[in-house]
């Protein structure tokens, strides 16, 4: 996972540095300072890879930064990038065939860039954002361009879908006590075809609800998130994901599932792995209230039902 932390080197490099780290990090950019009074250039990049879908966080400072025809005719790959801005505002001009988009991107909002055409990107003030870059191969070809270089709402539809798997899918690695999936593993590969199907769904059928597979993965990363949290039902997860309780339901019935039954199995992972842990001083009350389960009685049933032994039993062996 490479960090690089510009603020680290001394102020006159910092901005020749900065240059340096997003053409490597990225595809070729060429930046300039907008702030003339500006002694050292501080930021921040860090970078982890999903399969072909490399994620990273950066932090920078006001800037106009061009990926133009040069920049273009040197990349060496086709890519898209989802760039969810954090803090403050992305001002981008993308061109798109003959056209020119021009946009705001506000933070929770996201803008898809493809680096076979020229874009500029103009920050008036200092910024993060979670940007995650997607082969074209892995949208299953060239994008359409209705929504690219526009701003798109994170808060409902697939729009929503895509912001909250850019951030769950950063955050994973974080996460206590998870164990980052190996390369080539089927849990990585699950997580990687997840995003770039929800990007695909966005970019081919904007308005649409989600495609199943892509609503049950940034799903399933929220309810990791919140199995604390009683009142994880189909409804208030719907209302949570902008679709209707009926495409939740859908979504887990392709597999053979259903909502109920992968937040209890989830739970129970949960509990089963506190109560193995030899660390852990809670007690097996705790545990449970701990992931969503708080009548202790229903817990002990249902963990038997799965693993064929009480909880309590399975602390003491």
């Amino acid at each position: 996972m490479p960090v690089w932390d510009i603020a680290r080197r001394p102020p006159a490099e910092q901005f020749a540095m900065w240059h340096d780290v997003i053409c490597r990090a990225f595809v070729p950019l060429t930046p300039t300072r907008t702030a003339s009074d500006a002694r050292g250039f501080p930021a921040r990049v860090e970078t982890r890879e999903l399969g072909a879908v490399n994620r990273a966080r950066i932090d920078s400072q006001p800037q106009l930064t061009v990926h133009g025809p040069r920049e273009v005719a040197r990349s060496d790959g086709e890519y898209v990038f989802v760039n969810l801005q954090v803090h403050g505002r992305c001002h981008v001009r993308h061109r798109v065939g003959s056209d020119e988009v021009d946009a705001v991107v506000a933070p929770g909002q996201f803008v898809v860039l493809d680096t076979t055409e020229p874009y500029h990107l103009r920050f008036d003030e200092p910024w993060r954002m979670l940007s995650f870059r997607v082969p074209h191969r892995g949208l299953g070809g060239r994008p359409r361009p209705a929504l690219l270089g526009r701003a798109v709402d994170g808060g409902s539809g697939t729009g929503h879908v895509v912001a909250t798997l850019v951030q769950s899918l950063w955050r994973m690695d974080d996460h206590a006590g998870a164990q980052p999936a190996a390369p080539g593993s089927g849990a990585l590969d699950d997580l990687e075809r997840s995003f770039a199907a929800a990007v695909a769904a966005l970019l081919g059928t904007p308005g649409e609800e989600p495609g199943h597979d892509a609503l049950r993965a940034a799903v399933l990363r929220h309810v990791a998130a919140n199995l604390g949290d009683p009142g994880l039902s189909v409804a208030a997860v719907a209302r949570r994901f902008a679709v209707s309780p009926r495409t939740l339901h859908a979504a887990f019935a392709e597999h053979d599932t259903t909502f109920a039954a992968a937040v209890r199995t989830m739970r129970l992972q949960r509990c089963s792995r506190a109560l193995r842990d030899p660390a852990e001083t809670a007690t097996v009350t705790a545990i449970a209230a701990r992931f969503g389960y708080l009548d202790p009685s229903a817990f002990s049933r249902a963990f038997r039902r799965e693993y064929g032994i009480a909880p309590r039993d399975l602390r003491r062996s």
